[in-house]
């Protein structure tokens, strides 16, 4: 590892004073009162939600507020902790709402009722059989003092103590925990509100709202809100937007870049006196906001205790009120997660057991509940539906009937769903799943005659029945495999529907080599990769791996890499079946650590009944941009058979990220350079020696142009974030006006056409269709809407989140002493990795970045994943993974 400057490098000529420590300034933030609302929505922004906000104090709500919060309120007010959580876990009851005499009260009533009939929400006949449902009171600007202190005993909702929820699980309840409605006929938030006192509060400004987007623009307006939100508001509120803002102004924060004090303003505008911090409807907008908030975290759902901590801190005088008004109007769903054992295994279910099973209570929002669960389900129905590859022999060694005894089913039979699970089983450590259940030599052994040819057919996609390669011919490709490791690989993939693979970037020759082997067999097979470039990648290897192979007269290996999102969509791959499954018999999906929990769901739902799933991935890498941790759980669970590679990355650059891996920074060998570290003092220096690697020094000692060098930084914010290091580049690489919505032809720009997906390109030009790209030889046009909601940014920098899935001859990862807060060792090691040629570090981090590789591996999230797999896994009977 070399310090010292490349050939031509020249000392900054002018310093600029330090920034703020900030990687994600509140100015990403907009709504009512900022011109930048659409700068900060959540598509282009949630790409780096979780690196960027980590050292903002405004951006961490979710994070800070969350699991940090949930930690220490855990310590300091545990009798708390357990009283909100039996409270949360029996949201049935509520507080009784005492009827308004007055006449608004009554007017407001009427009228909620014709827009709940004219919606369709109720129907006209339960009105006559059920009081009407009172409109939701704006609580006084003051709300009294309650009784108890925070804390202590409360009046409300009665139900079964701390102990008593602390032994509900999951399994009793059958799932989320779903409330049932107040007594006495009234539901939602308004049987739980306490009835308003003191004077009628001023009615707000009558505001007649058009219909449509117009009528939203009036709203906005009246609300001093920025008029540019009116499409999105409408969109996201629906046919009935005006009305539904005009009676609820906090529906604004349901728009994303809008924050809780914009809202406030916004309904101060509206309402005037009539709203205060203890209104019940800014209260259900909160719980929804900080929710969204954790999810661009990472979080699926959040501890009770930590929500309740952040509503705290929003001024919100009840949050525990809050929290069951939010059960009640089912906006929120309770969970109750069993508490791991010291040693990181969840405590197994004894039916016998009389000691009680801790459990935490978490809330989460139904769309993440659901993913997660889908998700479980279909992974335990890929390993249950299984069926085992057929023996070419029955007689078996005695020592091998009596290992296989307990670990799965004599040789030779071909079990389904139970049993499916328990040949499993057999292959749970992927050493196991070895050729050794033939008696045969796997150098001499031959497909069975009622199997289809170990050569590829023609054609993989149409198929008319899926292929049944025997156990023979399985061992048969393992034995010609490259490397033990992906023999292994081969082998584990032969006897088990699920299974996981773990490695760094060398490793990924070892799926390239299972695809060329089944498709060998006669099967659909197909890898999927996070990014376009990752695509490329594996395409190189497949053509490698079928440069290798013996059989000839094969299609282009290529065609077998595709996008996920391509395959999902369609684009790409074989396409689906009559029944709208994918039209495949394995798929392999690399680079799995950046799989959220919703599009995963989406990719396991469909797969057909007995396609084998591969997961493969670093784990050393950052998590998805997406909520969820869907590899590192499935990993922690130990539901299915786990291979881990042992190849390792050569040169500098692989022995330094090998280090980091293990949270060890240390110095390597780079006699090539290939590793250079450039010191800083402050961020303008950083942002000045950036521009100077990347424009004069990398080209001239490696060769490597400006436009394939990629800069990765912390955050978007800051003196050295993304915007200051952009705007930098693009006057020394590419200056102009910014005639096309900000960009000129020539730009390297950074598309999101999704959360958590960034597509790299370059601008070719504009028309009225809207922006048009180069990516990666691919042409593609972004909508004008779509640039102008910030869905395209500059690209010559990028966090590390955007930058993941992908790889550059070289890189120079930028460390600006504002935004340590930000660094993990994952972050450090997806940072490092990024670089093929040359990796150049302007370090002006100091110790943070160490103490960060060695202290802090990742940064927590709150999911439930690996629980629902681990009860999968005892209610189904034995682990399918090995230890």
């Amino acid at each position: 590892m070399s310090t010292d400057r490349l050939a031509g490098e020249t000392p900054p000529g002018q310093e600029a004073a330090p920034a703020t420590a900030e990687a994600r300034t509140p100015d990403d933030a907009a709504g009512p009162g900022g011109a930048e609302a659409p700068d900060s929505a959540a598509g282009p922004e949630s790409a780096s939600a979780p690196e960027g906000a980590a050292a903002s104090g405004e951006g961490a709500t979710g994070r800070e507020e969350g699991a940090e919060t949930a930690g220490a309120e855990a310590e300091t007010a545990g009798a708390e902790a357990s009283a909100s959580g039996a409270a949360a876990a029996n949201p049935g009851a509520a507080k009784a709402n005492p009827p308004s005499g007055s006449a608004k009260a009554t007017a407001d009533a009427l009228a909620a009722a014709v827009r709940a009939v004219e919606s369709g929400e109720r129907s006209a006949a339960s009105f006559f059989n059920d009081a009407p449902r009172p409109a939701r009171p704006a609580a006084p600007a003051a709300q009294p003092a309650k009784g108890a202190p925070q804390g202590g005993p409360q009046a409300g909702p009665t139900g079964p103590g701390p102990e008593v929820a602390r032994q509900r699980t999951v399994q009793e309840t059958g799932g989320p925990a779903r409330p049932e409605g107040p007594a006495g006929g009234a539901t939602g938030p308004a049987a739980a509100a306490p009835a308003a006192t003191g004077p009628a509060p001023a009615p707000r400004p009558a505001v007649r709202a058009l219909p449509g987007v117009e009528g939203v623009r009036q709203v906005l307006a009246a609300g001093g809100a920025p008029e540019t939100l009116a499409e999105q508001t409408a969109e996201i509120l629906g046919e009935r937007a005006a009305e539904a803002l005009g009676e609820d102004p906090w529906l604004l924060l349901g728009v994303p870049g809008v924050r809780p004090e914009q809202a406030d303003g916004f309904a101060r505008a509206l309402l005037g006196p009539a709203c205060g911090p203890g209104d019940e409807r800014r209260a259900q907008a909160l719980v929804g906001w900080l929710l969204e908030q954790a999810a661009l975290a990472g979080h699926s759902a959040l501890e009770a205790a930590a929500l309740r901590a952040a509503l705290a801190q929003r001024s919100v005088p009840d949050p525990d009120d809050a929290l069951q008004a939010a059960i009640a109007d089912g906006a929120v769903l309770v969970f109750q997660d069993a508490i791991d054992e010291p040693g990181g295994r969840a405590r197994p279910a004894t039916g016998d057991d009389e000691e009680e099973q801790p459990v935490r209570v978490l809330l989460g929002l139904d769309r993440f509940a659901m993913a997660e669960e889908s998700v479980a389900d279909g992974l335990a129905r890929l390993l249950n539906t299984f069926e085992a590859v057929a023996e070419p022999t029955q007689d078996t060694a005695p020592a091998e009937d009596g290992e296989a005894e307990t670990d799965g089913p004599a040789s030779g039979e071909s079990t389904a769903g139970g049993e499916a699970a328990d040949e499993s089983t057999a292959a749970g450590d992927a050493r196991v799943a070895d050729g050794d259940t033939s008696g045969e030599s796997p150098a001499t052994t031959t497909p069975a005659a009622d199997t289809p040819t170990t050569g590829i057919p023609t054609d993989h996609d149409t198929a008319p029945h899926p292929a049944r390669p025997s156990a023979t011919a399985w061992e048969a490709v393992a034995a010609a495999a490259p490397s033990p490791s992906a023999a292994e690989l081969i082998r584990a993939t032969a006897h088990s529907g699920l299974v996981a693979h773990t490695g760094a970037e060398a490793a990924r020759a070892e799926p390239a080599a299972l695809i060329a082997a089944a498709r060998s067999l006669g099967l659909r097979a197909f890898g999927a990769t996070h990014t376009e470039n990752g695509r490329r990648r594996l395409a190189a290897h497949l053509t490698d791996s079928a440069a290798d192979a013996t059989a000839t007269g094969s299609p282009d290996p290529a065609t077998a890499a595709v996008t996920v999102s391509g395959l999902l969509s369609g684009r790409e791959g074989p396409g689906r079946d009559a029944d709208g499954a994918l039209a495949l018999d394995l798929l392999v999906v690399l680079d799995a650590p950046q799989l959220d929990l919703e599009t995963a769901a989406l990719l396991v739902e469909s797969l057909t009944d007995g396609t084998r799933l591969v997961l493969s991935g670093d784990p050393g890498v950052l998590w998805s941009a997406g909520p969820g941790r869907l590899f590192a759980d499935l990993l922690a669970a130990r539901f299915c058979p786990q291979v881990a590679s042992r190849t390792p990355d050569f040169g500098p650059i692989g022995e330094l990220v090998s280090g980091i891996g293990i949270g060890e920074l240390s110095q390597v060998e780079a006699p090539g350079k290939e590793v250079v570290i450039v010191p800083v003092r402050d961020a303008g220096e950083a942002v000045h020696r950036t521009v100077q690697l990347v424009a004069d020094s990398v080209p001239r000692a490696f060769g490597v142009p400006a436009d394939h060098t990629q800069v990765i930084t912390v955050g978007h914010g800051g003196a050295a974030g993304t915007r200051a290091l952009n705007t930098a580049l693009k006057e020394r690489l590419n200056p102009g006006p910014g005639r096309f919505g900000g960009f000129d032809p020539g730009d390297r720009v950074a598309y999101t056409p999704a959360p958590g997906r960034t597509v790299p390109g370059t601008v070719t030009g504009a028309d009225a269709a809207g922006l048009h790209l180069d990516c990666d030889g691919s042409a593609l046009v972004v909508p004008r809407e779509q640039v102008g909601t910030g869905a395209v940014r500059h690209g010559w920098a990028l966090t590390a989140h955007q930058a993941a899935g992908t790889r550059w001859p070289a890189a120079v990862v930028v460390l600006p002493g504002d935004a340590t807060g930000g660094l993990t060792r994952a972050w450090v090691y997806t940072a490092f990795s990024r670089g093929e040629r040359h990796l150049s570090v302007v370090q002006g981090a100091d110790q943070a970045l160490a103490h960060a590789v060695a202290e802090v591996p990742v940064k927590e999230r709150t999911t439930r994943l690996r629980g629902l797999l681990q009860q999968s896994v005892q209610s189904g009977g034995e682990p399918t993974a090995a230890d």
